[in-house]
């Protein structure tokens, strides 16, 4: 499967609503994550990947990071997410997830541990995911 940048409305409308309606620890997260709060790095929500949408993602990095509830626990979902997992790791992308009561009760260990793996990973400044590209349309 290749990864493109995908605008498709339904999964634009379906990211929007997550963003509305984040768990309380996605919030806590963007909060600290933000406006390029956790060592300069740019980071998105709800980002659209394909038919994926992440809970969170740097572009220039090629890092997904997902905020698991307690639903992720059930083992279909477990069984759905290492598949996922899988695929994203095996096209050049690096997945790293914690629970919501990790977010809430250790902050700090986790922002840590999304900021020493940003700085390990290598920039991909040329990811098809760090533009938009439709036809011969270039991003100023």
């Amino acid at each position: 499967m290749v990864y493109i940048y995908y605008d498709g409305p339904k999964r634009i409308t379906k990211a929007r609503e997550l963003r509305r309606t984040q768990t309380k620890a996605e919030k806590i997260l963007w909060d600290r994550v933000r406006n390029r709060k956790l060592g300069g790095f740019k980071i998105r929500r709800q980002h659209i990947l394909n038919e994926t949408i992440l809970d969170f993602y740097c572009t220039e990095k090629r890092l997904c990071i997902e905020v698991d509830g307690p639903y992720h626990n059930e083992p279909i979902v477990k069984g759905l997410d290492m598949q996922r997992d899988e695929e994203l790791e095996a096209h050049g992308f690096t997945v790293v997830r914690f629970t919501n009561d990790q977010v809430i009760l250790e902050l700090e260990t986790v922002l840590v541990v999304i900021l020493q793996t940003l700085q390990n990973l290598p920039s991909d400044d040329h990811s098809p995911l760090n533009q938009k590209e439709i036809g011969n349309y270039q991003p100023v």
